[in-house]
């Protein structure tokens, strides 16, 4: 399962969390290795974007969960279904309500 979850700081000076902001790329890196994390864009400012595939919410929970351990922050989390999923629906013009 895909996720797009979007952080947004507390906000602090960014010389304040300096430190934590080490900390989350520390947790990142292996977790991009493994290739749980599709993506991940930071936002101007303060803030990330990040694509996890897991295979679970309770997967996605501990994520999160370790995310603001390393940066506290609010979460925006959107369920994500691959591209050509919808593609096929629409190319074969099928009503939604009968799928």
């Amino acid at each position: 399962m895909f996720f797009l979850v979007i952080s947004t700081p507390k906000a602090e000076k960014p010389s304040a969390v300096r430190s934590n902001q080490k900390e989350f790329w520390e947790w990142l890196a292996p977790l991009q290795e493994k290739g749980v994390v599709k993506h991940i864009y930071t936002k101007l400012g303060r803030g990330a974007v990040v694509i996890f595939e897991v295979d679970s919410h309770e997967a996605l929970h501990k994520l999160v969960n370790q995310w603001n351990e390393c940066v506290p922050a609010t979460f925006e989390v959107e369920a994500l279904l691959p591209g050509d999923h919808q593609k096929r629906i629409a190319m074969a013009g099928a009503n939604p309500m009968a799928l």
